[in-house]
């Protein structure tokens, strides 16, 4: 009686399949395992280097916020405020990936010599540098809306300082970005202050004019002092005149020159009379625009020293320092994968050598 042959895959036939080829699979593991260890014990120490920082920017000011200045007093003066949004964390991605950097960064350190792609100015060394620098660059922003800048490096100092000029060239360069707007806003203050100057200065003026024709240059003094000297004047003339002690042609110029503009008085009723509506509202335009004046002088001011000090637009969190260890390779997790992959292909070789010879057996029968 014939047998039904042996399936390939049941576990009595794997277990034959598997001590017919164990020597030559304990070969294969073992050779994999000497040469993964030689490999990874001959590939290079990678450290890495971290810089992590916070990306703000500068609002830029609308001229319509100068009105709010002009019109308000000192204390509704808009600053300039820093302020970390979506948009300032893709300009700085942008800017740490962008061509320019890595170029810049390639020159500073002489990348060409430390990676051996060739010479400055030849297109394949230009390519192969840049292509090996951006594989030991990682700039990512992370779950806290912060950035992390990692280089990776065989020389953990030179891993460091790479880093960390680009956390400085990325500040500068988002500076730049910035520079000629914030000059207009700072142009826009200046303007403001200025104008606001002039027109205090003639309204100032304005004002001396008006006090010096009406002779009008203390509203509530001057009108009580008036007032109290024309009644006086007149009491007296009416005694005078009702034979009393006193000259009554001498109190009546005196009356005259307190109440007639043309009565020789610098100070009398009829100029201050003229004049009192026009010093008030000129006096209360002063004071506005000086206010006003004051306030957008010291806002130019705050503006200037702001824009033009160059304060950092980036928040520093963590500057980067040389690792204390390496972070690649990970010898042992390659030398175990190098096993057990070894040991994968060869089972499934294996298993496609002995589908082939069985095919022609079973075909026979």
């Amino acid at each position: 009686m014939m047998h039904a042959p042996q399936s390939l895959f049941s576990l009595a036939g794997l277990r034959a399949i598997f001590n017919r080829w164990k020597y030559l699979l304990g070969l294969a593991a073992g050779l994999a395992l000497l040469i993964s260890t030689a490999v990874a014990l001959i590939m290079p120490d990678i450290y890495s280097s971290v810089a992590i920082f916070l990306p703000t920017s500068l609002q830029s000011a609308d001229p319509d916020r100068l009105a709010d200045v002009a019109e308000g007093p000192t204390k509704n003066t808009p600053k300039l405020e820093l302020s970390t949004n979506p948009a300032d964390l893709d300009r700085v991605l942008s800017i740490g990936q962008s061509l320019p950097v890595a170029q810049l960064m390639i020159r500073k350190f002489d990348l060409y010599h430390h990676y051996n792609t060739g010479q400055p100015g030849d297109d394949v060394a230009e390519t192969k540098t840049l292509r090996e620098f951006a594989s030991n660059l990682s700039i990512i922003h992370n779950e806290r809306d912060a950035i992390e800048l990692t280089v990776q490096d065989k020389d953990k100092q030179l891993a460091a300082r790479i880093a960390n000029a680009m956390v400085t060239t990325i500040d500068s360069i988002n500076q730049q970005l910035t520079l000629v707007n914030r000059r207009n806003v700072l142009e826009l203050y200046r303007q403001s202050s200025t104008s606001l100057g002039r027109t205090y200065e003639q309204s100032r003026q304005a004002l001396i004019r008006a006090r010096r024709r009406y002779g009008v240059f203390g509203i509530k003094e001057q009108g009580r002092y008036l007032a109290k000297a024309i009644i006086d004047t007149e009491k007296e003339l009416r005694i005078a005149e009702n034979g009393g002690p006193g000259n009554a042609t001498a109190l009546r110029r005196a009356l005259r020159g307190l109440t007639s503009a043309d009565g020789g008085n610098v100070i009398n009723l009829e100029g201050w009379t003229a004049g009192n509506d026009s010093v008030t509202l000129a006096s209360e335009r002063l004071t506005d625009l000086q206010t006003r004046f004051i306030a957008a002088r010291g806002a130019y001011e705050q503006a200037e020293t702001s824009l033009r000090s160059r304060v950092s637009s980036l928040y520093l969190v963590q500057k980067a320092q040389p690792a204390t260890k390496a972070s690649k390779p990970l010898r042992a997790l390659i030398v175990v994968g190098s096993v057990l992959l070894t040991l994968a292909v060869s089972v499934v070789l294996i298993l496609l050598l002995e589908l082939f010879w069985r095919r022609p057996a079973t075909a026979g029968l």
